[in-house]
């Protein structure tokens, strides 16, 4: 994995792909390639370890000023074998017929890769991905979309592909099976990518290819077919952003503005969503009407990362709200444990992409068990969103910083307004529900008076510019936000970060503390303070530097703290959003101090589609 481009058309095709990398820059990568098809089909292939910029100075000297008739182009995330020139893509076959990109993991490569290698293959890199294209050639008979969809038919595994074939000039084959394929649809001109950011600037006309299908483009479209070879229909899709979303707008990282941008994107996740009047949350893309919403016994939110802390957030709110029991399953484990799950459990896949693997892999467990299933996702058309059918999209705008930070505060915000649906519907009052509503309808406006004390955040953050590990603690609704504090710290700035609930101190790791490991405690002004504050003085005796976050107007925590970090009043339902975002800006001060690469930190990618 990480980033496919593809482009048939009139433009300049050097220039094109590399924008569209650049475009893609922010899922975090460590090399880049392009193969560029000339009239007569002869393939250039173009790689570089490291930066678009390094493959853009490569292409400036190979093939810039050349024309074109297709080409690929990939950033690449490693999986299998280092980030090597060699394990770079593109990869080809050692004929040069074929060349392709890939994203997913081949699960049977080694049994093929041997088999090839038994009938004459050699191999040029480590990656699994290379034996597609030894596959496709195999396959090759002068028909590229028939000798992909025969190559596919034995892989194992996942995969988002583009090809070209010099016998094939002007034309790209796409596939998919487990890793998101996007079409762009413009005059004279097609596109394919991994992501739409990639194509937004050309097109916004666009078709999401499904598990088992492919694309065969050309300047004329794109014609779909499924892995058979047959022909299947799909609808046009409009992007609803454009291209200065994606922009940083004067802010020096994507992850500050996206930070910044949390009020206007919680006001995009709740508007309309609320009935004041009914005291309830209006979530017509669930699917349950109020009779409806006693047929649910059991909520099951499948997550992982930052989405996995938004729902255990979650099981808070729906087991208080709603008085029905919760849980969150870690979404990598969840079908590998046999989950049990009954036809009244409703399964919550929670995914900012809506495309992670390990998360898409419990949905299809939990719709084979037979349970009811729904999505929380932020992109429009993702397979998780296709594959529920039903649930409720963020619309909090596309997030570029590989650590998310406003998905995390939108999907609190829906996780609130889905209990707040269900408690009407069973425990809730209206005025309860009413009370609840008001506070979801201010949570924007909590959010930038947040944003407001951001430069005593920062000044705080040089406490943490010298430690190499350090402790956040929280209890109730603040315990997941603990662990996602730790774990925005460490995504980051690489400083070492541990959340834990406050009380499992003194059960072990409370032997790690001393002057030298910073205590992060979340004391917010809502039930389950004072015990906090009874854990921070168990800090402060061992020397641990102890920085609270404490609610504006509570003078009872700075007492027994070194630093403490103000958040507006609110009630404990929005107290995990407010933190959040104290936390947020923590981190990228934290990382800023130390000269980390923030938007794209070291190892990481935006989006997880591979297992």
């Amino acid at each position: 994995m990480c980033g496919i481009v593809g482009y048939v058309g009139r433009k300049a095709l050097p220039e094109t792909l590399l924008a569209g990398l650049g475009r893609l820059e922010y899922r975090g990568y460590d090399s880049a390639g392009m193969a560029l098809q000339a009239p007569d089909g002869e393939l250039s292939i173009v790689k570089s370890v490291g930066k678009v910029s390094n493959l853009t100075a490569k292409a400036a000297e190979a093939v810039y000023g050349r024309s074109f008739a297709a080409g690929i182009a990939h950033t690449r995330w490693a999986t299998h074998g280092s980030p090597t020139l060699e394990n770079a893509h593109p990869h080809s076959d050692p004929s040069g017929r074929i060349a392709i990109v890939h994203n997913g993991i081949i699960e049977n490569y080694v049994e093929l890769r041997s088999a090839i290698e038994e009938r004459g293959g050699v191999f040029a890199s480590e990656t699994d991905s290379e034996v597609l294209a030894h596959l496709i050639a195999e396959c090759y008979e002068g028909d590229l979309t028939a000798a992909v969809a025969a190559a596919l038919k034995r892989v194992e595994g996942t995969f988002g592909l583009a090809a070209v074939a010099v016998d094939s000039p002007g034309v790209v084959v796409a596939a998919r099976r487990g890793s998101p394929i996007v079409i762009g649809l413009g005059d004279g001109e097609t596109f394919v990518a991994s992501d739409p950011s990639a194509l937004i600037a050309h097109t916004r006309d666009v078709i999401y290819l499904e598990d088992g299908e492919m694309a065969s483009i050309t300047v004329a479209g794109a014609d779909l077919r499924n892995l058979a070879n047959v022909p299947v229909a799909r609808e046009t899709a409009k992007i609803d952003w454009d291209v200065a979303t994606v922009e940083k707008g004067g802010y020096e990282h994507f992850t500050l503005k996206e930070i910044y941008e949390q009020p206007e994107a919680i006001r995009n996740t709740v508007r309309g969503r609320l009935d004041k009047s009914l005291g309830t949350a209006i979530l017509s893309g669930l699917g349950f009407a109020a009779e409806d919403v006693p047929i649910v016994s059991r909520f099951v939110f499948a997550a992982c990362g930052t989405s996995m802390h938004a729902g255990m957030v979650g099981d808070y709110y729906v087991e208080e709200l709603a008085g029905i029991p919760a849980e969150t399953a870690q979404a990598a484990e969840f079908r590998y444990r046999d989950p049990i799950l009954e036809p009244c459990s409703l399964v919550v896949a929670i995914s900012q992409s809506g495309e992670t693997a390990d998360t898409l892999a419990a949905v299809r467990e939990a719709k084979a068990k037979g349970a009811l299933v729904a999505g929380i996702c932020n992109v429009v058309g993702s397979t998780i969103a296709r594959e529920t059918g039903r649930g409720v999209y963020l619309h909090a705008g596309p997030e570029i910083g590989v650590a998310s930070t406003k998905a995390f505060t939108c999907q609190v915000a829906a996780l609130l307004m889905m209990a707040l649906k269900f408690g009407r519907a069973s425990k809730l009052s209206p005025a309860e529900g009413r009370e609840i509503a008001e506070e979801i309808e201010r949570l924007p406006e909590l959010v930038e008076k947040t944003l407001e004390r951001a430069g005593e955040v920062e000044e705080a953050a040089t406490l943490f510019e010298n430690v190499s590990s350090c402790f956040f603690i929280g209890r109730g609704l603040l315990f997941p936000v603990a662990l996602e504090g730790a774990l925005k710290l460490k995504e980051i700035s690489y400083v070492h970060a541990e959340g834990y609930h406050a009380a499992e101190l003194k059960h072990g790791p409370i032997a790690l503390l001393d002057e030298n490991v910073p205590v992060v405690a979340l004391a917010n002004d809502i039930p389950g303070k004072e015990k906090m504050i009874g854990n921070m003085r168990e800090c402060l005796a061992r020397k641990a530097p102890v920085v609270a976050v404490a609610t504006e107007g509570d003078d009872s925590v700075a007492e027994h703290a070194d630093r403490v970090l103000r958040v507006p009043r609110s009630s404990r339902y929005a107290a995990p959003i407010v933190t959040a975002v104290t936390l947020q800006l923590l981190a990228y001060h934290v990382a800023k101090l130390k000269g980390r690469e923030i938007d794209q930190p070291r190892n990481l990618a935006k989006s997880v589609t591979v297992e």
